[in-house]
């Protein structure tokens, strides 16, 4: 065993029992052979002589991507040579030498990985470069099974990864298998079709295994060959002879049945296909539905029945002569009583008309005492016919999985008629709950105890029912589970629906998990099964976008749900989440790719809070968190060196990457508390720390890109609230590239910033607030206007817009500081020359400003800063004419001539407490100012409102007192008497 191997061995090691350094540096020398130009001759000889199969995988994947990615890179000698060599390999043939391992003679998993390998290259190549391709292997099927099995492997790959369209497919993969089936009809189907004959018949008595592997492959092209091939004598003969007969296994039997349903489901002319259909005489395969429910011959016999039913209904649409009408019916009416159980198409141009007489026909029903044995039929009927009808239409199966603007419609139209449906549901389920109860389980049942590949429609149809169930549940019968839960919650979780690849399946199968998760926090038996539904292809894994997406959210939901619960399982999530984890950050997404995927922040702030727990012993937290930090912080630093060398779009998809970074990092730090990472366990701190300051470098090297800025800005904000005083030596480097910024959109979320440091730490961020303000305020004085903003609808634009709620945030700002012992803050030498300016800003708004809340603010505001700096009960002022400024213009236009202005309306909410503010300013002028406030108010103030001498000395009386309700009370009902005194004739301004 060379070094290589040794290092391949390691990487590969899932025990834990490696060391992780060691693992690391085996990952970076494989990594670095993989980069080595002779990496092709390197893998295909440890192909011949290697029997490790870690190292033959590992080999496969690296000629795997080698071809993907860098083929037109390969020289003509390189290319033929991994053509004859993997060639070889997969026709069984072998070096002279002894010691020569054949690769066809592994584990299945090793196989598939070199019918990928081989498919990439006819991806490639086949027909202009390798014509012969499949006209060469065809006779390497004489050596036997093996090569037989290797043939099937290929074929079902270069279904999976290029002709089927059950996958999302680029427009140059569109076109690319075009032109392989275009050859493949030419040159070698009709061979491959008379090889598939010739197996079966040989091999079906003594490897019926082999011949249900080759019916498999051959179902799959039956949709684009020629149909005659299939559909004669001779192999129409031999299906159904392994169809119906009894010593035939299970296996082999639904492979025909499967084969026979994509011949009925092909595409073709309606009369054709009606002649095709009444050809197959399907009556003999009728009694397959009779047989044990529970086999898999019984669901591919009932998926056949069915399709051949929707096809024949599909006929007698289409076609309008009277008899071949006749004909398709004649043969629907044969077929119906084997499928009604299994029926998954009914189409009913009425059918809305028939859901408002069925809801009248059950409204009937609500006055009878009891239902007879009769009504409790057509109670069930009519469930029945509300299953039907909430079945997807399955023509319309690959626009609603892939949504495109038709299948959009489809859904959006089905979810709206659904509404009456559900209706109808529960109106039934109030005339007879027992029915009802029962028909939603033996619906789910049906569907759980089928495995038919079309069933889409059906299965959405069951688990829709299902989640309907658990709206009219309580919180406490779904924590209790009483005995219907009990039986349904389980039979959920551990079903595998074979069409969970469908975009709708997969999305209520997840959203109905989610909605009985009280169940699952009561019975912890089954989180397993819950977290294998959410992180594999049914969830997580999902090959469609939305779906991934949408597992991701309910997965952190569902974390959020169990927490301590799901600390056995962690490694296990982990490990699954792996692969997500790394496509998300990887360098080596296109722009395009990063736009259209998910941004992965939901499946990072779950696996942070999993890893966040202080139930999660330390060493293992700090490892977990090291193996997601470390990475993603080294994959900034080398984006930030290579700033400068990108080309434009380059460096758009370097900073959507490092936008998914970031997102990454802040989602994953939502799952550690401040007590946690700053006081029993400091060293997970430290980690945040270092990657703080790693991200901080963005700011440096990107300070125009506004969406790196808000990210950056983003994550502060969570490492404020994480780190907790911690932070503040990363603060000034932060602060100093946010303040380089004068526009008002990236001032306010600086202002957010800031509000937060103080309301977290108050006192202890006065110097930064002293060294930030002044800048602050020179920005904000010059950029926000004295006067107030236009009102007329031609001057409401997104200039004004911003600036307005720039305005409100400097506010809160500013009431913020002052509000939290700060208001030293604007008396220090660098921010006196904006006293004045900020003084008369305030005043203005507190009187005049069009927002009530924005008012009050700024009235606190002056409440705060006479509490601060006012000079009693001895000393001089603080603040020199603080004192004057407030009794004579405060006082005066903010708490009497505002208040008399019949703008001001006390029946509105938000303006009393606006009142109840400039009541309580007034109490504490008069406690800090005493009598100078009192005479000035009641001599100067007062009488301009033409206020009576009695109720100016009640005024002082209340003033005086304890009572802040009462006064509060008292000026009220003054101001509104001086109000019709002056019967609304006089402005004071």
């Amino acid at each position: 065993m060379d070094d290589l191997e040794k290092a391949i061995l390691i990487t590969f090691d899932e025990t834990g029992a490696v060391d992780s350094v060691l693992k690391s540096q085996a990952v970076a020398f494989c990594q670095r052979i993989k980069e080595t130009p002779s990496i092709c001759s390197i893998c295909i000889e440890r192909l011949w002589f290697s029997k490790l199969v870690q190292v033959q995988f590992w080999c496969l994947q690296c000629l795997h991507e080698v071809i993907r990615l860098r083929y037109s890179s390969l020289s003509p000698q390189e290319k033929s040579f991994i053509r004859k060599s993997v060639f070889s390999m997969a026709c069984y043939e072998g070096l002279d030498d002894n010691n020569a391992v054949r690769v066809l003679e592994a584990p299945a998993f090793i196989k598939n990985k070199l019918a990928q390998v081989l498919v990439t290259l006819i991806y490639f190549e086949y027909p202009l470069i390798w014509p012969s391709v499949f006209i060469d292997f065809l006779p390497n099927l004489n050596k036997g099974a093996t090569v037989i099995d290797m043939f099937c492997r290929i074929l079902n790959s270069l279904d999976d990864e290029l002709i089927s369209l059950d996958y999302p497919r680029s427009t140059e993969e569109v076109a690319i298998a075009a032109q392989v089936k275009d050859a493949m009809r030419e040159q070698c189907v009709v061979q491959m079709v008379r090889a598939w004959y010739d197996i079966v018949s040989m091999y079906r008595n003594s490897d019926p295994e082999l011949c249900s592997t080759v019916l498999d492959s051959m179902r799959r092209y039956i949709s684009w060959i020629d149909i005659g091939l299939i559909v004669n004598d001779a192999f129409i003969r031999l299906l159904f002879e392994l169809m119906l007969g009894d010593g035939f296994s299970d296996q082999l039997r639904g492979a025909a049945a499967s084969c026979v349903l994509a011949v009925v489901s092909k595409r073709m002319e309606s009369r054709s296909k009606l002649t095709l259909l009444q050809s197959l005489q399907m009556s003999r395969v009728f009694g397959l539905i009779a047989e044990d429910n529970d086999s898999e011959l019984v669901s591919k016999a009932a998926a056949l029945l069915t399709g051949y039913a929707t096809e024949l209904l599909d006929c007698s649409k289409r076609i309008n002569a009277k008899d071949a009408k006749e004909v398709s019916m004649e043969l629907l009416n044969e077929v119906l009583p084997s499928i009604f159980c299994v029926m998954q198409n009914h189409e009913v141009d009425t059918a809305f008309s028939i859901v408002q007489f069925l809801s009248e026909f059950v409204s009937t029903m609500k006055s009878l005492p009891s239902l007879s044995e009769r009504q409790l039929l057509h109670v069930g009927q009519i469930l029945e016919v509300i299953r039907m009808q909430i079945l997807f239409d399955p023509s319309y199966r690959d626009n609603l999985d892939v949504l495109d603007k038709i299948g959009r419609e489809e859904e959006d139209g089905m979810l709206e008629f659904r509404k009456d449906l559900l209706v109808l549901l529960r109106s039934v389920g109030r005339v007879a709950p027992d029915v009802t109860l029962n028909f939603i389980r033996n619906s789910f049942a049906s569907a759980v105890s089928s495995s038919v590949e079309r069933n889409v429609e059906e299965v959405e149809a069951a688990l829709s029912l299902f989640y309907a169930l658990g709206e009219s549940l309580s919180d406490e019968t779904m924590r209790s589970g009483s005995g219907l839960l009990r039986e349904l919650v389980p039979m959920l979780l551990s079903t595998r629906f074979p069409c969970h690849s469908n975009r709708l399946v997969a999305l209520v199968y997840l959203d109905t998990i989610t909605r009985y998760m009280k169940f699952i926090q009561e019975n912890t038996q089954y989180i397993p099964l819950v977290l294998a539904a959410f992180l594999d292809e049914r969830g997580i894994h999902h090959p469609n976008v939305n779906v991934s997406r949408r597992a991701s959210y309910l997965f952190m939901r569902v974390v959020k749900m169990l927490k301590a619960k799901l600390v056995p399982f962690i490694e296990t999530i982990l490990q699954s989440l792996q692969d997500k984890v790394s496509r998300f950050t990887s360098m080596n997404c296109s722009l395009k790719e990063l736009l259209g995927s998910e941004d992965g922040s939901h499946i990072f702030e779950a696996i942070g809070l999993l890893i966040g727990m202080e139930d999660v012993p330390l060493e293992k937290q700090s490892d977990y968190l090291s193996s997601l930090l470390t990475p993603l912080c080294q994959q900034v630093e080398v984006l930030l060196v290579n700033a400068k060398v990108q080309n434009p779009e380059e460096s758009l998809a370097r900073i959507a990457n490092m936008q998914q970074i970031i997102m990454a990092i802040n989602a994953i730090s939502k799952g550690f508390s401040e007590r946690l990472v700053t006081a029993s366990r400091p060293a997970i701190g430290l980690m945040f720390k270092q990657t703080l300051d790693v991200l901080l470098q963005i700011l440096v090297v990107f300070p125009k890109i506004e969406p790196l800025r808000s990210k950056v800005t983003s994550f502060i904000h969570r490492m404020v609230d994480t780190l907790g005083a911690s932070v503040f030596p990363y603060l000034p480097k932060a602060i100093e590239q946010l303040l380089a910024e004068s526009e008002p959109k990236e001032l306010m979320g600086f202002l957010l910033l800031l509000n937060q440091l103080i309301c977290k730490f108050n006192v202890a961020v006065r110097d930064i607030m002293e060294e930030v303000y002044p800048v602050i305020a020179n920005k904000i004085f010059n950029i926000i206007p004295r006067d107030p903003f236009p009102s007329e609808p031609g001057n409401n634009t997104e200039e004004i817009r911003e600036l307005q709620e720039l305005q409100r945030t400097f506010y809160t700002f500013l009431n913020v500081i002052a509000t939290h012992d700060l208001s030293v803050v604007f008396l220090s030498p660098q921010s006196r020359p904006y006293l004045e300016v900020m003084m008369q800003l305030l005043l203005s708004t507190s009187c005049n400003h069009k927002e009530i809340l924005v008012r009050k603010a700024c009235v606190q505001i002056f409440i705060r800063l006479i509490k601060d700096w006012s000079a009693r009960p001895f000393g001089e002022e603080k603040v020199p004419g603080f004192q004057s400024f407030v009794i004579e213009a405060f006082a005066m236009n903010c708490c009497l001539y505002s208040v008399l202005d019949k703008s001001f309306e006390f029946h509105d909410a938000n303006t009393l407490v606006l009142f109840g503010e400039i009541v309580m300013a007034q109490k504490v002028m008069y406690e800090k100012f005493g009598n100078d406030f009192l005479i000035h108010f009641v001599s100067k103030g007062l009488p301009t409102a033409h206020c009576p001498q009695d109720l100016a000395e009640q005024y002082c009386q209340k003033l005086q007192g304890n009572d802040v309700k009462a006064l509060k009370s008292f000026y009220q009902l003054l101001i509104q008497n001086l109000r019709l005194q002056q019967n609304g004739s006089l402005v004071f301004r």
